[in-house]
């Protein structure tokens, strides 16, 4: 058996127990369609700073969909699940909404953010819910979108969850649903809500209460 063949084994082994460590207890990354979404993407679980940063790294190369970032301080040991979108508008039906011209350039609009549900206990589940609208001048343009969501707390920055999709024109509903750690730390957390097209951006920002 060669002996380089042998430390990428060891290697590879090594890798997967820091992962499995890391993880916490979250699941893994599977395609999961929402209940009534137009369509889904990819996601795992997200906790910890060190999951964080590997997961950063894959994204930029080659993954598309999947939520990156940590999960730090006052819900340590949180976890991200399954990302999902659906699709609200169509393009036409959205031009028609802002009377879009293409002349106005691209834009982006948030419509509405919202944490289901707002009054949630220690190791109960809440979902990051953001709807936007997406517009450019070519009707047929795939535009690189990340959605940010900052979690905040007295205002402490303790998770910052994004995720890298592409958009076609239209007005989209997407979800991140949030574990709660068992020991999560009562008190109010504000979701500052960015989606950011490049040359084009829209923030946002709601409220949720641990009880």
């Amino acid at each position: 058996m060669p002996a380089q063949w042998l430390k990428n084994r060891l290697l590879m082994a090594a890798f997967v127990s820091i992962f499995t460590v890391t993880l916490l207890g979250g699941c893994a990354s599977t395609v999961e369609e929402h209940p009534g979404a137009t369509s889904g993407a990819v996601i795992g679980a997200v906790g910890g700073a060190v999951l964080g940063g590997i997961i950063g790294h894959q994204v930029e190369r080659k993954e598309e969909g999947m939520i990156i970032g940590a999960i730090l301080g006052a819900l340590a040991g949180a976890t991200i699940g399954h990302y999902a979108y659906d699709v609200k508008r169509s393009r036409a039906e959205t031009a028609s909404l802002y009377s879009y011209k293409p002349t106005s350039g691209p834009l982006i609009r948030i419509e509405d953010v919202a944490v289901i549900p707002r009054v949630v206990r220690p190791g109960e589940k809440v979902d990051l819910q953001a709807t936007y609208a997406v517009l450019h001048p070519d009707p047929d343009a795939r535009i690189g979108i990340i959605e940010i969501r900052e979690i905040r707390r007295n205002g402490v920055l303790i998770g910052r969850p994004s995720v890298k999709v592409v958009r076609t024109g239209g007005t989209y509903t997407s979800v991140v649903p949030l574990f709660l750690p068992a020991n999560a730390r009562p008190g109010t957390y504000t979701v500052i809500t960015t989606i950011d097209g490049g040359i084009a951006r829209d923030t946002r920002e709601t409220t949720f209460t641990v009880e």
